[in-house]
């Protein structure tokens, strides 16, 4: 005897495949939503046979994988469909880790291009010391007595 949710609930799911095209009606027949969790029965993902040792593909190829998420976005059931790479959640999850991997990555790029940060340190630092060089270059006479003529190249 069953329950009066699980009742509700399939003829939830009844009403709804009326509605999906045929292509979506036909999964959600073979795999009910709910049933393909596991990594066994999951149709997306190839299965492991201990008993041959060797893999088995998936159900559905990649591609199809991505028609009929595309489908379930459309028809607004994506999120009955078992657990693949190719659906907009797990997309995006996989998106933001990318993104997070390559945030902290440097680029080459030319010696110029590497060296720009500290050549701008180094002309800030300049900019902020201006006044005491020009005083200290009027107190000794305009360069006389100097060690070392401050250059316009910085060294690096």
């Amino acid at each position: 005897m069953s329950s009066p949710v699980t009742t509700a609930v399939t003829s939830t799911y009844a009403r709804l495949t009326t509605l999906l095209p045929p292509r979506l009606t036909k999964f959600f027949a073979r795999f009910p939503p709910g049933t393909c969790n596991s990594a066994y029965t999951n149709p997306f993902k190839p299965t492991y046979n201990p008993a041959t040792q060797k893999w088995r593909d998936p159900v559905y190829s990649l591609r199809r994988q991505a028609e009929l998420c595309k489908m379930a976005k459309k028809w607004g059931v994506e999120e009955l469909l078992p657990e693949s790479r190719k659906r907009s959640d797990i997309r995006e999850q996989l998106r933001a880790q990318r993104q997070e991997r390559l945030k902290n990555l440097e680029v080459k790029g030319k010696r110029e291009e590497r060296l720009v940060k500290a050549r701008v340190e180094l002309r800030k630092k300049a900019m902020a010391d201006m006044p005491k060089l020009i005083l200290e270059w009027k107190r000794r006479g305009h360069g006389r007595g100097w060690k070392h003529w401050p250059s316009g190249k910085a060294q690096f």
